[in-house]
């Protein structure tokens, strides 16, 4: 799973910048830009969705609003499909996939984290399972518990929250999860497969695989497209370009040292924004028409909100809203579909495991 996000105190409002938008070089927030402040507007009425395989594709039109790319529904579509399998399986082999969860310590966040995937598991009737361990306790004890659930036949996927504490090694802890098991898609190996020509993962990471689950069932055209990825971290931004070059899309990783990202941008019909900035891709930076997919959760000050900040994307929304042909929202875009993909990354490992088609 993306590590769980610790909301930081709310951050101080900056006038805004003199000549525009900062570089992404500086990977400073873009606070006290008027987009900050603007009300979002009314969301455009969300696509009508299909069951898979009979798809609706967005129209894009520069002068008509982004239609809304609605991460709830998707989700809760994704997790309907995934309660039907579930049955039948169980009914057909008698096998219910289970999934294991270990956090280690009593971060608030990340219980509440874990919380959401058990109650999101009994949903759809996947069987879950927890290890829950002491800040203080060793690697070793961390590993002999993921070892434990690697050769338990009941569990099909092994997630080990994030963060860990500070003494241990993510690394060490993370390999140690058996690939046909990493239903987070975070073992090396299973990266690795994601890049190779004729290769395939076992697991793709959930986060990016959410993104593409909403291009795909928006029936956004990505083979021939161009795409841009703003940000190449680990968890997101490496797996999404990744995957969109096994879509056939020509792509484009802007990072914090790229030269000129918003003309690199501006040429793409398919951008994921993905790396912690609040508001960095302005109106300016969106060719008209592009779908743009925000994975970006920033909080930001706001005196209106009874918690004093309320989160926005990487993406200006109020600004791209209205160049793009089909955007998502931040919150309610991407990040209810990250359970969504766990949950479905369970359902088939145990689907492999059992040879269950």
């Amino acid at each position: 799973m993306v590590p769980a996000a610790r909301l930081p105190v709310p951050l101080a409002v900056r006038p805004p910048p003199p000549h525009g938008p900062r570089p992404i070089a500086s990977l400073r927030p873009l606070l006290g830009s008027p987009c900050i402040y603007a009300t979002l507007r009314p969301a455009a009425a969300p696509l009508v969705l299909t069951r898979r395989g009979a798809k609706e594709h967005a129209t894009i039109s520069a002068d008509a609003p982004a239609k809304v790319i609605d991460g709830k529904l998707v989700a809760k579509q994704v997790r309907e499909e995934i309660a039907v399998e579930v049955a039948r399986m169980k009914d057909a082999i008698g096998v219910v996939p289970g999934l294991a969860v270990i956090l280690v310590g009593s971060r608030k966040d990340s219980q509440t984290y874990v919380r959401n995937k058990k109650k999101a598991c009994e949903a759809v009737g996947i069987q879950s399972f927890e290890a829950n361990l002491p800040e203080d306790s060793s690697e070793e004890e961390v590993i002999k518990h993921i070892a434990s659930f690697n050769s338990d036949p009941s569990v099909h996927g092994i997630l080990v929250q994030l963060p860990l504490p500070r003494h241990m090694n993510d690394e060490n802890i993370l390999n140690a999860v058996g690939i046909e098991k990493d239903v987070d898609g975070f073992h090396p190996l299973n990266i690795g497969r994601l890049a190779m020509q004729g290769r395939d993962p076992f697991f793709v990471p959930c986060t990016p695989k959410g993104c593409m689950e909403l291009l795909h069932r928006h029936g956004v055209e990505i083979k021939g497209k161009r795409a841009v990825v703003i940000g190449r971290s680990n968890i997101v931004g490496m797996p999404a370009a990744l995957l969109l070059q096994k879509a056939n899309a020509t792509v484009s990783i802007v990072h914090s040292q790229t030269k000129n990202p918003e003309e690199i941008t501006r040429q793409a019909d398919i951008v994921i924004a993905a790396v912690g900035v609040a508001n960095l891709v302005r109106g300016n930076w969106i060719k008209p028409g592009a779908a743009i997919i925000d994975v970006g959760i920033n909080p930001v000050d706001d005196p209106e909100s009874p918690r004093g900040y309320r989160l926005v994307g990487d993406v200006c929304y109020e600004e791209a809203s209205k160049v793009a042909g089909a955007i998502t929202p931040v919150p309610g875009g991407v990040g209810p579909m990250t359970i969504a993909m766990l949950l479905a990354n369970t359902l088939e490992s145990a689907k492999r495991i059992h040879n269950f088609k």
